[in-house]
């Protein structure tokens, strides 16, 4: 990234996080101009975006990785889909939509919602109500 797309990043990242009312550290800035500094949403694990902070000289520990994305979740800037109860996905795409897991390379896309149809789910027990559904489709190449 060049001068120019780095400001630009930093700017969009602050802005973020300035919309869930988050204090801009260091730390955070950083990892917020790697999620949403293009202005694309991003699937990330804990360890790519450790990674990727890496990568862009930045030292943050993979502890503040993990506390950073729980944070900004908890802020309602990202969903955590868990895959298989052993691995979760960080999505910025804060809206109500399925996604792919391509079990053969480990990653994970959003799914059409136009083409997901949902026409009945069960009934919450007693005591409890549905926070959500989250809609998972496992792929694998032929």
């Amino acid at each position: 990234m060049d001068n120019i797309q780095t400001e630009r990043a930093q700017k969009r990242g602050n802005a973020w996080l300035a919309t869930a009312g988050l204090r801009p550290t260091r730390q955070r800035v950083a990892l917020a101009a790697l999620l949403v500094g293009d202005g694309e949403h991003r699937h990330v694990t804990a360890e790519s975006l450790f990674a990727a902070v890496q990568d862009h000289g930045e030292q943050v520990s993979l502890a503040t990785v993990y506390n950073t994305l729980r944070a900004f979740c908890d802020a309602g800037l990202m969903h955590e889909i868990t895959v298989d109860g052993t691995k979760s996905y960080f999505d910025t795409n804060t809206h109500d939509h399925p996604h792919f897991f391509w079990e053969d390379s480990g990653t994970l896309t959003d799914a059409p919602s136009e083409e997901l149809e949902i026409t009945r789910i069960p009934n919450a027990p007693d005591g409890a109500e549905i926070a959500s559904v989250d809609v998972v489709i496992r792929l694998r190449r032929k």
